[in-house]
């Protein structure tokens, strides 16, 4: 029984010690190097911090952020991924949080570091690599370490202000993985090209799964998804064959058109995660890539990475909703009703939750929010049964699969009427000529606003939306954009969308 994702690389770098585990846009690592490097600094942070402690990285992603990573799992701590992209006010608020003795940073960003921690307690990547490996106190240190011991923390955005470290243990990770790889059948022959940040769970995926099998992961330069045939050019110059990438990151691909610039025909599966995909978009990426399986993946960062899964059926008319699908294997998703009743009724909505080994082991240093999302299980009353509430809404369709529902906090009431702003954002969506759009509600002045990529006069829109919503779903306020504003981890920045000033009536 794997008790850490080391054993991943452990068994890849004994079985594959000169092949190519990891790219990025200046460097390469086999997997004998990145086993090397990741216990040179295990190595020296056993000598310096006790197990389980939190260990921040102020690094871009690249190999040696990875080496990081493993080194801090090597010496039984978790990594925390601090992005430099975040304002220092958010990363001061994330230390606030961790308290950590210990920073892993690089040059580049070795002034922002010191303005967060004491120069003694910065740590610099390449004095870590170069450290004698201590095989014995690595070894030592393993002896002591538990499946359940954390791996890493990532900070999502709180109700009170201050984000939220989502903790996830090794166990939910090596339980998530050995499915996911086993689900989609990946190899050593897959090439993974990591897309999200190392920050947003996504990259989990792509990490992890690599790792897994023996494959290569290959580093997306972060520029070059604002330049989408220079990205187009990179897939293909390396030979990517599987592609875990969020919706908005696709979406911008095909909203230019870039397809018809270049297609990476070596892509064999693209899994997509994080929004709803809409379907013209997802067409065009499958006109183009008629052999390649596709997979909508639903779940939040609190199960580790994803819960559900549905692979598309190229036969299919979906119109324009596809199914979050079914739950992972030793994964069950419940619907519950207001009363904390189990929904099994078709397209009656409940409340996502989730049980199962996948689930994080709560927020960091934040017990209220941890007891209110991490609760017992309301239908088993015997013994101690976690589950995760997602506050994401979905029911049955006809063919049994679950269908994502909105979230309870986007379900307005607006002029007497409960409204799903997802709703609405569908039917924007399948307007001719719309790319991408997003609504929002103005709660002070009670007023609808919708927000849209493409080219229509937001008069006409207007007039073809009063034919298909009632009056009352018809946003008052539509805006054309040239692009959606987006938050770091690739989803569209609703709270960017309310603070723009600027907004034409229709």
């Amino acid at each position: 029984m794997k008790r850490s994702v080391i054993e991943y690389l452990r068994r890849a770098a004994a079985r594959l010690p000169g092949k190519t585990a990891v790219v990025d846009e200046t460097s390469s690592m086999t997997y004998q190097e990145l086993d090397s490097a990741s216990s040179a600094v295990g190595s020296e942070l056993v000598s310096r911090t006790p197990a389980r402690m939190p260990i921040p990285v102020l690094m871009e992603k690249s190999c040696k952020t990875l080496s990081a990573f493993l080194g801090i799992a090597k010496a039984g701590c978790f990594y925390v991924l601090m992005s430099p992209e975040l304002p220092r006010s958010r990363l001061e608020q994330v230390q606030s949080v961790l308290n950590a003795q210990w920073v892993i940073t690089d040059q580049a960003h070795l002034s922002l570091a010191q303005e967060l921690f004491a120069p003694e307690q910065v740590l610099m990547i390449d004095a870590l690599l170069s450290a004698p490996v201590d095989e014995q106190a690595l070894s030592a240190r393993e002896a002591g370490h538990l499946d359940l011991d954390p791996l890493y923390a990532n900070f999502t955005s709180g109700s009170t202000g201050v984000p939220k470290g989502v903790v996830v243990g090794h166990r939910s990770v090596l339980d998530f993985i050995d499915v996911f790889t086993r689900t989609f059948d990946f190899g050593e022959d897959d090439v993974f090209a990591n897309q999200a940040p190392f920050d947003f769970d996504v990259s989990v995926k792509d990490i992890y799964s690599s790792l897994a099998v023996g494959g290569t992961l290959v580093i997306v330069p972060r520029r070059l998804f604002s330049l989408p045939t220079e990205l187009l050019d990179f897939l293909c110059s390396h030979n990517v064959t599987v592609m875990v990438w969020a919706v908005s990151a696709l979406c911008l691909i095909t909203t230019f058109h870039a397809l018809d610039y270049k297609t990476p025909e070596t892509v064999r599966q693209v899994l997509f995660s994080g929004e709803v995909m809409p379907m013209k978009h997802l067409r065009e990426w499958m006109s183009h890539l008629p052999q390649t399986r596709f997979v909508n993946l639903y779940g939040p960062t609190e199960i580790t990475c994803n819960c559900t899964y549905h692979i598309i059926d190229r036969e299919r008319d979906y119109g324009d909703v596809i199914p979050m699908g079914g739950a992972f294997e030793n994964e069950e998703v419940l619907l519950l009703d207001g009363d904390n009743k189990l929904v099994t009724e078709q397209e009656v909505n409940g409340e996502v939750c989730v049980r199962g080994s996948a689930l994080a082991l709560g927020y960091y240093n934040a017990w209220p929010q941890t007891n209110e999302h991490f609760v017992q299980n309301p239908l088993n009353n015997h013994f101690i049964e976690y589950i995760y509430r997602t506050g994401d809404l979905a029911h049955y369709n006809e063919r049994g699969e679950l269908v994502f529902a909105g979230r309870k906090d986007f379900q307005i009431k607006h002029m007497g009427h409960r409204i799903e702003l997802e709703e609405i954002e569908r039917a924007i969506m399948a307007v001719p000529g719309i790319e991408r759009a997003c609504c929002i509600f103005d709660e002070k002045k009670s007023k609808l606003k919708g927000f849209y990529v493409g080219q229509m006069d937001k008069k006409e829109l207007h007039h073809l939306l009063s034919e298909q919503l009632p009056f009352f779903m018809v946003p008052g306020v539509l805006t054309p954009l040239e692009q959606m504003p987006l938050t770091k981890n690739g989803k569209i920045d609703r709270k960017a969308l309310a603070a723009m000033k600027r907004g034409g009536r229709a």
